[in-house]
């Protein structure tokens, strides 16, 4: 099967070719620039894998939770090269692509959701299979639900900014910590491609982004104190 992903949920562009048996990948740290380098680099790719957007069979995306404006891009482009090119889509969460990036088996994944919150997820793998044992929400670090067991990896870059807070939590349940862990095209390749097969894909005018917060904007005091979502 032949297949492209791509995920804009932080500051990085990541995007991951599956042709056949074979993985083609490009990460950049792209700040703010996502939608304005996305499309030459996809194709940029396409021509490293000596391929056409024409010989995809699908597409997946980082649906979120992530950067509002980075979601959206994902789910855009997603969207748009699924109706031009007639591919179908596969939106996946990118807290379960931080579990999957990890390589850890039980992960609690948190992504830095700015204004002192986190992003929070809790999976285990079971049977080869992800299970959630916490659904992705939005907390502040300092009240992230209590989970039970140990051996657990925090994952994401909500461990980064929020690691004392997140370590108070969870300081009998986890052995390690991956801060500095992104969502990844390659991890969302790895998840999309058993839902592909089993021919649950969605038509292209299904992309569309995990959310999670319903702000989508600021308020002028809160951008003057420098607050970003």
């Amino acid at each position: 099967m032949n297949l492209l992903a791509l995920d804009t949920s932080t500051e990085y562009l990541s995007l991951a070719i599956q042709k056949g048996g074979e993985i083609f990948t490009f990460d950049l740290n792209a700040g703010q620039t996502h939608s304005q380098i996305i499309l030459t680099q996809i194709q940029a790719l396409l021509e490293a894998a000596n391929m056409q957007l024409s010989n995809l069979q699908g597409l997946a995306f980082g649906a979120g939770p992530g950067s509002f404006t980075g979601v959206r891009v994902a789910a855009g482009v997603a969207q748009g090269l699924g109706f031009g090119a007639n591919l179908p889509v596969v939106g996946i969460c990118t807290l379960l692509a931080l579990a999957e990036a990890s390589g850890a088996d039980k992960v609690i994944a948190c992504l830095d959701a700015r204004m002192g919150e986190v992003y929070h997820a809790a999976y285990e793998k079971i049977g080869g299979e992800w299970q959630a044992n916490i659904e992705p929400g939005l907390y502040k670090p300092e009240a992230a639900p209590v989970i039970q067991g140990t051996g657990w990896v925090g994952a994401g870059s909500g461990w980064q900014t929020y690691g004392e807070q997140l370590g108070a939590v969870y300081a009998e349940n986890i052995q390690a910590t991956q801060p500095q862990l992104l969502p990844t095209a390659s991890a969302i390749l790895k998840l999309a491609q058993p839902i592909f097969a089993n021919g649950n894909a969605k038509p292209a005018s299904e992309a569309m982004p995990i959310y999670i917060r319903n702000r989508v904007a600021l308020k002028t005091a809160e951008r003057e104190q420098g607050l970003r979502l």
